[in-house]
């Protein structure tokens, strides 16, 4: 029997998403604005239907809290 988690599914399709949209070298962290990083999380979690709005601000919340660490950028490492 397998279980489907939707937040890692979204997590993995986030890290993907970084990966591509990051305009640091092959290799490097994969950071991208907190901005896009919120827009793509906030859409994917919403077409997904199986997570909350308030788990949503509140993951994002989180990962904000790291980017304003890092002149408002993501990494993959934050979540």
């Amino acid at each position: 029997i397998s279980c489907w988690n939707p937040l890692q599914s979204l997590l993995s399709s986030m890290k993907q998403a970084c990966e591509i949209l990051t305009r640091d070298p092959e290799g490097g962290a994969a950071r991208i604005p907190f901005e896009t990083f919120s827009f793509l999380y906030s859409y994917l979690a919403s077409i997904d239907g199986e997570i909350s709005e308030t788990e949503i601000n509140a993951f994002l919340d989180g990962i904000k809290e790291q980017a304003d660490k890092h002149s408002g950028m993501v990494l993959i490492r934050h979540f």
